[in-house]
């Protein structure tokens, strides 16, 4: 039993399970940069184009050689998806990487990694309608099948301060610079530095500004009863337009996103897993 364990254990961190990684890694940031594209194009221009992972799989699949792109995506993400499992199941690379909580964390990725590479896999076949839906529309649905439910605004605001949270936490390690726990710092150049500090931090602030705006708008469906005040990424983007700031603030956004996106293919090179 334990020479199975043992097994188990390294093939669960063997170089195919840590390319699956990389490869994940890779396809998140083509995704979050072609939405942060599309954010910028809505700041600039207005435009009804959906600034969320719909919009950005349309993207994607008008491009040439669209459908083997899109395939690509969705492998990526499952390979995310498996690295992720192996963190739950034997504990992450690092320091304190077995802990319960972050394997519950790890858990929970796995989990977002393996819908998303379904969505787009299914998009990848032609079931348009399951990868590229308008994120509010999807928003405003499950917001109002959880409403209709016993307790429905209390379980809608629980999840949503999740959420907020989440959103709050992400932003606040990016300020803190905790990604770099995750790097193999002491290999990298100056200049590479450098590079992951500025998208990591500023594309890590806008992530979770995103998510934690996504929280709040369905804290205020919960209070309202109504699950049109719920948004998805597309609106939660768009309503940064109407804050003081104005379009600047959706365009610092939008920018914080394409970082976002740059930092993801700096994980997929020189992150640990």
């Amino acid at each position: 039993m334990r020479t199975y364990a043992t097994g188990a254990r390294g093939a669960a961190r063997g170089e195919a399970v840590r390319a699956g990684a990389r490869a994940g890694f890779a396809a998140r940031g083509v995704l979050y940069l072609l939405v942060g594209v599309l954010a910028v194009r809505v700041g600039l221009t207005g435009t009804g184009e959906q600034a969320d992972r719909g919009g950005a799989l349309a993207q994607v699949a008008a491009a040439p050689l669209g459908t083997v792109l899109l395939w690509a995506l969705g492998i990526g993400l499952a390979g995310m998806a498996l690295w992720r499992l192996s963190e739950a199941v034997f504990g992450a690379a690092g320091p304190k990487g077995d802990k319960a909580h972050k394997r519950a964390l790890s858990a929970g990725r796995s989990v977002f990694y393996a819908v998303s590479a379904f969505l787009v896999c299914s998009f990848a076949v032609g079931e348009r309608g399951s990868g590229a839906g308008s994120t509010d529309q999807q928003s405003r649905d499950i917001t109002g099948r959880l409403l209709e439910l016993p307790g429905g605004p209390w379980w809608v605001g629980a999840a949503a301060v999740g959420v907020l949270g989440a959103g709050l936490w992400i932003a606040g390690r990016a300020v803190l610079r905790k990604y770099r726990d995750h790097l193999r710092w002491g290999r990298l150049t100056t200049y590479q530095r450098r590079f992951m500090d500025v998208t990591g931090v500023a594309g890590g602030i806008s992530r979770g500004l995103v998510i934690a705006a996504l929280g709040f708008s369905g804290l205020m469906a919960a209070m309202a009863f109504d699950p049109k005040e719920a948004k998805g990424m597309d609106d939660t983007i768009r309503s940064f337009a109407q804050t003081p700031a104005g379009p600047w603030l959706l365009l610092a956004v939008a920018a914080g996103l394409v970082l976002f996106g740059a930092f993801s293919f700096g994980q997929a090179k020189w992150r640990r897993v």
